[in-house]
Parts: structure tokens; sequence; C-alpha cells
């Protein structure tokens, strides 16, 4: 079962409760899945059950099509956030990390094209495995912070969060004006371009800052 834990392994004492995610988020990720910037932030949730840890083995679905990654920094929310003011957000974050927005891609296009809601594509189990927080003292500017994913030795993504369209605290604000944020919710805040499928015995490989995180896919 998940658990937020820091960068090291040692537990954090936050509960485990919903991620809130943006999607395009980056114009050349727009621009690779053929859309279009939105007025406002795109927003979606994965439940609690879709997190899991990014050091273990991350299992896909097998019968489910094509699952994609999307390789995105995580904000953990240590206070909670309602109709928040960007100074607020910026004192209840409490570290940030690593995750996979892991993406049945088959299954979103079908569910788009048909006018439907895509969650069942966006928040099965297992389908954001995180990793540890390095908390906010320890940083620096998560406004300027690389992003990279190497799959089998091939960089398949790297960006800047200085990219996004929407910065981190504004996105954050916006979302508890809907969303009433509690402590150890975990917010994704979009993915560069890049993104492509996984498969079973792929090596991966992401770094945040330097920092790197390992798994394999099973």
């Amino acid at each position: 079962m998940y658990q937020h834990r820091d960068w090291h392994g040692a537990l954090l004492d936050f509960p485990v409760n919903k991620v809130v995610c943006v999607g395009s988020n980056y114009a050349d990720h727009i621009k690779e899945m053929g859309g279009k910037k939105a007025a406002e932030p795109v927003l979606f949730i994965k439940p609690e059950t879709a997190l899991c840890d990014f050091r273990q083995p991350i299992a896909i679905p097998k019968d489910l099509g094509s699952v994609h990654h999307e390789i995105e920094l995580a904000v953990l929310i240590g206070t909670p956030l309602k109709q928040a003011t960007e100074d607020r957000v910026a004192n209840a974050i409490a570290g940030y990390g690593l995750a996979l927005d892991l993406t049945l891609r088959d299954l979103q296009t079908a569910f788009k094209q048909a006018g439907q809601p895509w969650e069942k594509a966006k928040g099965f189990d297992g389908s954001c495995p995180m990793s540890g927080f390095i908390p906010v003292s320890e940083f620096g500017d998560a406004q300027q912070t690389e992003l990279r994913l190497e799959i089998n030795g091939e960089v398949r993504q790297a960006g800047n969060t200085r990219d996004m369209l929407t910065p981190l605290l504004p996105l954050i604000a916006y979302m508890s004006r809907f969303f009433t944020l509690r402590a150890g919710d975990i917010i994704l805040t979009g993915t560069p371009h890049g993104i492509g499928p996984l498969k079973a015995g792929d090596e991966i490989v992401a770094t945040l800052n330097g920092k790197q995180v390992n798994s394999r896919v099973i």
C-alpha cells in the first residue's frame, strides 16, 4: 500500500488522499497531441488508489491498449487550501517530487472522440507512480526545475517547469477554487513533450534537478 515518503525513503506523516492533475500545461505537449491551448487549466483527479511507489516495479495493464508515460513535477500539500491566494499556496507546500501520469492512450482517445469523461484512462489502479518528496527548504526554485525521463537508456522526455503555461502557485490557487485541497493531497503539474508507450521490461530512470529515481515496468 502506498505511503508518502521523503526522497530517502523515510515515511512522512501525511495521510494519502487524492491527486489533482492538470492537462495541457506545456505548449510543446499540446502541439504533439494536436490540441489547442484552453482558456483555463484542464483539471482531472486520480483517486488515492492510483498511487504507487516509483521505486517498486510498475505494473501496467496488459489488455487495455497502449499505456503512455508522462513525467511531471509533483507537489505535496501540507496544510488545507480552499479559495486560496497564491501566498497561502506558497506556505502550504510541504515538498516536491516526481510522478508518472500513466495514461491508457487508446481508451482516452476513444473517450475524447465520443465526448465522454476519461477518468478510466487516467485514474486506474497504479496509474500514478510517485517518488519520495524533497522538502521545500531543500529544493530551490520549483519554477526552474529540470525534468527528465529515460527509457532503456534513451531520453524520452526533457523539460523545465519554467515553460508551464499556468505556473505552480496560480495553478494550485485555481484548483482550490473547485476542490478543497487537504494535507496529503498531491498536485500533478503537467508534462512536457515526448510522451510515448511503455512495455513490460522497460527500465526507467527519472531525474528531478539532478536527483534520480529508478524503476522497471512489469
